[in-house]
């Protein structure tokens, strides 16, 4: 199919409340989503890319950029693109890897509309419906902690992820463990906070029975996650750290890490997701899903890729209203402690207008040569 029209519309959503980590506080969601109209239909994109660049090194202006002058040309100049054609494409372009997600995204989205097919079905889910994990932020007190935490159990939440920095670690965590109790699955996220030099105080937290400690380190710091792998009994999770199935492989093989978080537009796109769900499957590592609070649309895709059979760790797939009042898409609501996984053609949900053009700040078409 050829790409005939590529319109980029950056939107900002609300958060319901403030979410922080240890990079800083976040009060809305921009997000910049691609919509692709093909020769065979419509497809529609998101790019995670943040509002600035503490978390990555892509933003959402550099990636409108990017996208603009570099890497939707190209797609546009193609006489034929499909999902799996777009990576090498967009190869010449070093980098980028939330833009370079983003459409994919919205190809392979055109592409299985026009067979039919879901994400789902095209990825290898080999389920409909996939457990929902919350990610819970830095709060000013414990109490705060403990009341949003009981919270989101009472809402059915299979399992708890609290974001830790120095400082807010130790304490908030055994308060947690105390009131909630053992069966509690709990896990610690530190945005790479940490240095080696704070293995001691990170081995305090194996006696809260953790699931998995992610990212205590900087992206880069390969032998530092090794070294903790050795020292700590909680096993330790790379999030940042993974931008690819080759350097899934490369953690592996150097013993940095027990378990891996895949976020599909981290990693350049849900194809390169799955190669490292199958690098992972394959060195028997157990893989999650992560979230980058997405619209419908990313965790429609999210969700479709959570039901892969290698995604044995619940992920951060969570219900819509637990960052947005009002989602773009028909919202995704907890069941059960699970959400449901689009089976409709191509990620199974779209943009609903209204709901769209009311957070939409600015738009921009691009049109194939003529």
């Amino acid at each position: 199919m050829q790409v005939e029209r590529v319109v980029l519309r950056q939107i900002n959503l609300p958060l319901v409340s403030p979410f922080r980590t240890s990079l800083g506080i976040e009060y809305e969601k921009p997000a910049l989503l691609v919509q692709v109209t093909t020769s065979s239909g419509d497809g529609w994109g998101e790019s995670v890319s943040g509002f600035d660049a503490s978390y990555s090194s892509e933003y959402i202006e550099g990636t409108h950029d990017v996208m603009q002058r570099h890497l939707i040309p190209r797609l546009l100049a193609a006489p034929s693109v499909t999902a799996s054609a777009v990576a090498p494409l967009l190869a010449p372009v070093k980098g980028h890897r939330m833009a370079k997600a983003a459409l994919e995204m919205a190809v392979m989205d055109a592409e299985l509309r026009s067979y039919g097919m879901s994400f789902a079905t095209s990825l290898g889910a080999v389920t409909d419906r996939v457990p929902s994990g919350v990610s819970v932020g830095i709060m000013n007190s414990v109490p705060e902690l403990l009341a949003a935490v009981s919270g989101y159990l009472d809402q059915g939440y299979r399992r708890i992820k609290l974001k830790i920095e120095p400082g807010w670690d130790i304490a908030p965590v055994r308060a947690v463990r105390e009131r909630f109790g053992d069966d509690v699955v709990l896990q610690v996220d530190a945005n790479a906070a940490y240095t080696a030099a704070d293995a001691r105080h990170l081995a305090r937290l194996d006696d809260f029975g953790l699931l998995l400690i992610e990212q205590p380190l900087d992206e880069e710091d390969m032998r530092g996650h090794a070294a903790l792998c050795r020292d700590l009994r909680t096993p330790i999770c790379l999030d940042e750290s993974i931008v690819s199935a080759r350097s899934a492989a490369d953690a592996i093989a150097w013993g940095a890490c027990h378990i891996v978080n895949i976020k599909p537009g981290r990693v350049g796109g849900y194809l390169e997701a799955r190669r490292i769900h199958d690098v992972c499957a394959a060195s028997g590592v157990p893989v999650w899903c992560g979230g980058m609070l997405e619209t419908g649309l990313g965790r429609a895709g999210n969700a479709a890729l959570a039901a892969l059979p290698n995604f044995t760790l619940t992920g951060d797939v969570s219900a819509s209203d637990r960052y947005f009042a009002t989602d773009i898409t028909e919202p995704f609501v907890l069941r059960d402690g699970h959400l449901d996984v689009p089976g409709g053609p191509g990620l199974g949900v779209v943009p609903i207008p209204d709901l769209l053009d009311e957070v939409t700040t600015s738009m921009q078409e691009l049109v194939r040569p003529r």
